[in-house]
């Protein structure tokens, strides 16, 4: 990443940093840029050009940050020596913690999303973030596993996120509860799927058909 590049995504990320505390009661919205303007002293009109698209650019920004810091935090805690089951509880689990400060604003980004007019963003946003777990955690799969795998992490993310921001209970304990359920599930696949392919590669032992003639008159005689 270039010099001015890296400038750039610290001059965004310092004015994401100053809209954060605002989404909570105003949203993703013009009025939050314009209280964190305020807050800052700085011109609306570079939070306009920071972010020309508004609301999604904010949350884009705000969704690959904590991807950054997934990564960095994933490959600290030496990720890719644990069991591939216990990799991908913790990213999951961490990318959930990452959120912890601004829960309300990963809800408000979720509704956001959810517009049909945002499905294409909520798509690839999603798309990218397993990615990145995946890669983090040594996926080094090239084909069709490549996509099963992002196809399925996906589902257990987003069904995991949705869980989190409704859970209440205390040190969110109910939502890994949950996660290491959906997991087993997805081990439970995995090894039916590993089982089936082992038994497809078996030659098939037609000794113990009869032969057509002889079926008839076993079927003839009853």
């Amino acid at each position: 990443m270039s010099k001015k590049a890296e400038t750039e995504r610290e001059w965004r990320t310092r004015l994401l940093d100053a809209v954060l505390p605002h989404v909570l009661f105003d949203g993703w919205s013009r009025k939050a840029m314009t209280a964190a303007a305020a807050d800052i002293g700085a011109p609306l009109s570079e939070f306009e050009l920071a972010f020309p698209g508004g609301a999604t650019d904010m949350i884009r920004l705000f969704i690959e940050t904590a991807d950054d810091e997934m990564e960095a935090e994933l490959e600290k805690r030496g990720v890719r020596s644990l069991k591939i089951r216990e990799r991908i509880t913790l990213a999951i689990r961490l990318r959930l913690e990452l959120y912890e400060q601004n829960k309300e604003a990963v809800r408000r980004a979720v509704n956001v999303l959810a517009l049909p007019a945002n499905a294409g963003l909520a798509l690839k946003l999603t798309a990218n973030t397993v990615s990145r777990m995946w890669w983090a955690t040594g996926d080094t799969s090239s084909d069709y596993n490549w996509y099963t795998k992002r196809l399925t992490l996906a589902g257990v993310y987003a069904a995991t996120l949705l869980y989190w921001l409704a859970d209440k209970s205390e040190g969110h304990h109910k939502t890994w509860e949950f996660l290491d359920r959906r997991i087993e599930n997805v081990m439970q696949i995995e090894t039916a799927k590993f089982k089936c392919r082992e038994r497809l590669k078996e030659k098939p032992d037609f000794s113990n058909i009869p032969s057509a003639k002889r079926f008839w008159r076993n079927l003839t005689e009853r």
